[in-house]
């Protein structure tokens, strides 16, 4: 029987040792001896009444009653640091940095409209611009690399959260100037099938169904897809805004007729939703609301 509830360092030094598997590196990452460590675990081990770790001269396991409590307390703990995390938060204002990451050239003339809103009602919060190339949104949200992307929706994944629709586009195709579909008004989808299709790491379930054979180019980014559908090497799906902002000789830009539009929209880690990241959220809403 539990004999008291164990102290918040017994609570991170297990979650710790059950990550690193190694006394060693986890009084590095806790900045504290490695006979703290030990200290700490067997004082746990005591308070729930059975070895949590089975220790040999070669490495460290969970025993099977540390691999339960570390499916209960593991959540549960992430919950507790987020509510505390709020708690501050809400004491101290909105404060910190916040950064947001964008793809485009017109992703990020939205978000610094966003940020100039945010920092009037916000000043003590600093707001941080990275550009993303596609394969590294879902990465870089699931480590912590930025708090928000803005990005095409649905952009599902565990833990993720979407704001508000903010941006609603036609979709077009990015061809070769001198592609038969560079001559024509419009391309229904169903002449997807007749081409190749070029496209990026990021899920659409529209491309799905209508090129499932495209060709993904995982670690491209925007400035070479265009360039492979300029060399002919195939058609682009892109956002109506891509020839706005990217007009070249060697593209033409035809819309596809019957497909829906695309929608942009802001993706956070839902353990990551911060007091910056809804205030930041609500200014994006309030900026798109704005009558131009």
């Amino acid at each position: 029987m539990v004999n008291g509830a164990p102290e918040r360092r017994e609570v991170e030094s297990f979650l710790t040792l059950a990550e690193e598997l190694h006394f060693g590196r986890t009084a590095e990452r806790l900045h504290v001896s490695t006979a703290q460590v030990s200290q700490t675990i067997r004082k746990l081990e005591r308070h729930v009444g059975v070895p949590l770790f089975a220790r040999t001269s070669r490495r460290v396991e969970l025993t099977p009653a540390g691999r339960r409590l570390l499916a209960d307390l593991g959540p549960a703990w992430s919950a507790v640091e987020a509510a505390l995390g709020k708690a501050i938060e809400a004491g101290r204002g909105v404060t910190g940095t916040l950064r947001v990451a964008f793809g485009d050239a017109a992703g990020g003339q939205l978000l610094a409209g966003v940020a100039e809103l945010f920092r009037r009602r916000q000043p003590g919060c600093r707001v941080e611009f990275r550009e993303v190339r596609p394969a590294e949104v879902l990465p870089w949200l699931r480590d912590g690399e930025v708090d928000v992307v803005l990005a095409g929706l649905p952009l599902d994944g565990p833990g993720l959260v979407t704001g508000p629709v903010l941006v609603r586009e036609l979709r077009f195709l990015a061809v070769a100037a001198g592609h038969p579909f560079a001559r024509r008004a419009s391309v229904p989808a169903a002449d997807l099938a007749r081409v190749t299709v070029l496209r990026c790491a990021l899920p659409d379930p529209w491309l799905d169904e209508h090129a499932p054979d495209a060709v993904t180019r995982p670690a491209a980014g925007l400035q070479e897809l265009l360039t492979s559908a300029g060399a002919g090497e195939g058609v682009l799906p892109v956002g109506a805004h891509i020839r706005r902002y990217y007009p070249r000789p060697d593209l033409a830009y035809v819309p596809v007729g019957d497909a829906p539009r695309l929608e942009w929209g802001l993706v956070w880690r839902a353990d990551a939703t911060t007091a910056r990241v809804r205030a930041f959220t609500e200014a994006a809403a309030e900026l798109v609301r704005e009558p131009a």
